[in-house]
């Protein structure tokens, strides 16, 4: 990861953006700022930083919302802010294609922690040499590309690390701790719901019905695995 990464901070409080920059620049990130969501993605779109650290409660275009077309963009990673027991906040900005999420009132340095991980996740992986096939799904670890019935599916990146961890230790059931360890590289201090909303998602765009799995199975209480 490069050290000169440049990290775009999208909160409407002056003083929130302050304390993350002076974090960030001491970890050796360039930094941007954006008070409200129409500057940040006018930003986006002209500087492209490396990743964007954005509240959800912010003025103009809100922050799912700008979350939600960052996504449909590319796969730059966002780092959501969310206020303490906004639960479902958290929840969706998941759903829609967040790397992380930080509750306020935060640590500075916890944030500065986690976007450093993140953008560590985030880098193009080595390829794989191996082609993992399934009937129906094929997963290129070269390319890192997947096709259902021979049709393109479009996967974030952590998605398809998600899959392809699971597909190549088939029938072997991991927790989501596991998961968070093996597959993000850190173990979750206070929830893994991230890893629930991604198994949610892949189901979505993989399964001919999600609601009763071929392949990503869950075994209540224990984790999930994935079934050839």
């Amino acid at each position: 990861m490069s050290e000169m990464a440049t990290v775009l901070i999208v909160d409407d409080e002056p003083i929130v953006r302050d304390v993350v920059v002076r974090y960030l620049q001491r970890d050796g990130f360039d930094t941007l700022e954006a008070a409200d969501g129409d500057e940040a993605r006018e930003i986006i779109e002209q500087a492209r930083p490396d990743l964007v650290v954005l509240d959800v409660m912010i003025p103009g275009t809100d922050g799912l919302s700008l979350c939600r077309w960052i996504r449909e963009s590319g796969n730059l990673p966002v780092v959501m802010l969310t206020a303490r027991g906004e639960a479902a906040d958290r929840i969706v900005g998941l759903e829609i294609g967040a790397d992380d999420y930080v509750t306020k009132p935060f640590s500075p340095r916890e944030l500065a922690i986690r976007v450093r991980n993140v953008l560590k996740r985030t880098e193009p992986a080595s390829p794989v040499a191996e082609t993992l096939e399934f009937e129906r799904l094929t997963i290129d670890g070269k390319t890192r590309e997947v096709s259902v019935d021979g049709q393109p599916v479009k996967l974030t990146a952590k998605e398809f690390d998600l899959l392809f961890f699971l597909a190549s230790n088939p029938r072997e059931v991991f927790s989501r701790k596991q998961l968070m360890d093996r597959v993000w590289g850190y173990e979750a201090a206070l929830d893994t719901g991230t890893v629930t909303v991604h198994i949610r998602r892949l189901r979505a765009k993989i399964e001919p019905d999600p609601s009763t799995p071929r392949h990503l199975e869950t075994l209540w209480g224990v984790g999930y695995r994935f079934v050839p």
